[in-house]
């Protein structure tokens, strides 16, 4: 179990996040299809590609740069609100992270909050809007307090990854409120949101990672 957690902790948990999206691309592209512009998966896997191709030219020695150069491929590579998205959470996350080569528990909580933070500002959405924060809020307030409670990073992450599933379960019976699915009115409820779901896989990859 990782405490503290390592930067090969990090590209493991890029790694593993990267194999789930292209293992469960369809299915995301299938949510989408129901409620969105039908590409979350085909998207999010040529930017996960992207991440992996810098992995293996070279892992970052140090978290900052991990997440910059993961977010920046995210960010070039990605279209629609994903890329920016994500890649907004990855940059804020790694600036947080700092310039070190390993990380406790309790300030990759802090990292993760950072992170958030980045996405809530520029997505300009909150929990209820059935996007990817109903899965990642919930998710890095558990983490948080796994931590505040002493727990291990591993045990956090899979707090955290818990958490992540049950707000994208809860994303099924509410209306959109943001982005193309709002546009369908009552017609978005009865659908994951794909957004969630993608980010709850992202909080299961970590805590995969962690526990290995």
């Amino acid at each position: 179990m990782a405490d503290p957690i390592t930067v090969e902790h990090l590209s493991a948990w890029l790694r593993h996040f990267a194999a789930t999206v292209d293992e469960r691309h369809e299915y995301l592209t299938e949510l989408d299809s129901a409620i969105g512009d039908a590409d979350h998966g085909v998207n999010m896997t040529r930017g996960m590609r992207a991440v992996v191709e810098k992995l293996d030219a070279g892992a970052p020695e140090f978290a900052d740069d991990l997440f910059k150069a993961v977010g920046m491929a995210l960010v070039s590579s990605v279209g629609g609100a994903s890329g920016p998205l994500y890649g907004t959470f990855f940059l804020r996350l790694g600036t947080k992270a700092g310039h070190v080569s390993e990380v406790d528990a309790s300030s990759f909580g802090q990292a993760l909050r950072a992170g958030l933070e980045g996405v809530i500002a520029r997505g300009k959405a909150e929990v209820g809007d059935k996007t990817m924060l109903d899965a990642m809020v919930p998710a890095v307030e558990a983490f948080e307090r796994s931590a505040a409670d002493g727990s291990g990073a591993a045990t956090a992450a899979d707090a955290a990854a818990s958490a992540s599933e049950e707000g994208r379960d809860a994303t099924e019976p509410i209306v959109a409120r943001k982005g193309r699915a709002s546009y369908l009115g009552d017609r978005s409820v009865g659908h994951l949101d794909p957004g969630a779901t993608s980010t709850a896989m992202l909080f299961r990859s970590l805590a995969t990672a962690l526990a290995a």
